[in-house]
């Protein structure tokens, strides 16, 4: 078994997890790490996961289901392409973390709800640019309709912020 402690960013790309803040490394171990290029090498993934994390000390932070919709008011984004709604999703679970003193670095696990099976790679493909580096825990899931018709996909998170860190 292998224990990572910190994990660096370097993200080569502009994409949303080079946003991220650097510094203040966290301390979550990570076990048996992966990507999802080697585990399904007949979609076009590539999403930083891992099998457990353990958490030492800090604030644990639960995230209701984020769905494609505006946090503030609660207005869906008008669009039915799940790639934009993914993005959607994942803004709102960056907004959520950081709202809540964290970063996406503190993210330890996700679960993804899907309507169709054939929206998994567009799904995983852009969440995969979020948690680029992060190594969270995933579990998928295709269900057979999320609260709103016009919902594609639904993603729930954890993330542990250290006692210690400081935005």
């Amino acid at each position: 078994m292998t224990v990572f402690k910190q994990v660096k960013r370097t993200a080569v790309n502009k994409s949303p997890a080079a946003e991220l803040p650097k510094g203040n490394l966290m301390e979550h171990k990570r076990h048996r790490r992966f990507n999802t290029k080697d585990t399904y090498p007949e979609q076009n993934l590539n999403n930083d996961l891992c099998q457990a994390v353990v958490t030492e000390g800090g604030k644990t932070v639960y995230l209701r289901g984020q769905c494609p919709q505006n946090l503030d008011d609660f207005v869906n984004i008008a669009s039915g392409d799940a790639i934009e709604q993914t993005h959607k999703v994942m803004q709102n679970i960056r907004q959520l973390i950081e709202e809540c003193g964290g970063t996406m670095e503190h993210l330890v696990k996700v679960v993804v709800y899907i309507t169709d099976v054939r929206h998994r790679e567009d799904v995983y493909r852009t969440m995969g640019e979020y948690i680029e580096g992060v190594f969270p825990v995933s579990t998928g899931l295709v269900v057979q309709a999320l609260a709103r018709p016009e919902w594609l996909v639904e993603i729930d998170g954890t993330a542990v912020i250290p006692t210690e860190y400081k935005p």
